[in-house]
């Protein structure tokens, strides 16, 4: 994807985001670069495995401190790694948590970020297969393109 004419990322490919005023990815398992496509795997880390639970308590608790006035539930994509590591979608459920974050960081109303979200959500293919979805670089092109408050 190209911003002001220079490559900025992979529609494809995720990358990582931390600045509370944009929107985060799901986590990488590729290492020790994340979303490298080099590496690309799941973590094979069962649900039992006790590596994969605190892995997912840390990410829970910063996503907790990133927004403490937020106790919605925390999407399990915010938390989780996807099969091949290097998903650059989100689920809805993932960015309607982000929202008021966003919003609050940008100083921008939440329905101005809302309306953003929805205009870059991607139906499930062929309307059956999958969720809707968000492609994150996608999503924080379209913030950083907003007048500036």
């Amino acid at each position: 994807m190209l911003r002001n004419g220079q490559a900025v990322g992979s529609r494809l490919i995720g990358q990582s985001f931390s600045d509370p005023g944009h929107f985060w990815s799901r986590p990488s398992a590729t290492s020790p670069r994340p979303y490298d496509a080099a590496n690309s795997a799941g973590s094979n880390l069962g649900p039992s495995n006790p590596a994969l639970v605190s892995a997912v308590k840390a990410r829970i608790a910063a996503l907790r401190a990133a927004d403490p006035g937020n106790t919605a539930p925390i999407p399990v994509d915010l938390v989780t790694f996807s099969a091949s590591g290097l998903d650059s979608d989100i689920s809805r459920a993932a960015t309607d948590y982000q929202i008021a974050r966003v919003a609050r960081a940008r100083g921008l109303g939440e329905a101005t970020v809302r309306r953003l979200v929805e205009q870059q959500t991607r139906e499930p293919l062929l309307g059956l297969i999958g969720e809707p979805r968000v492609n994150v670089l996608a999503l924080n092109l379209a913030l950083d393109a907003l007048p500036a408050r």
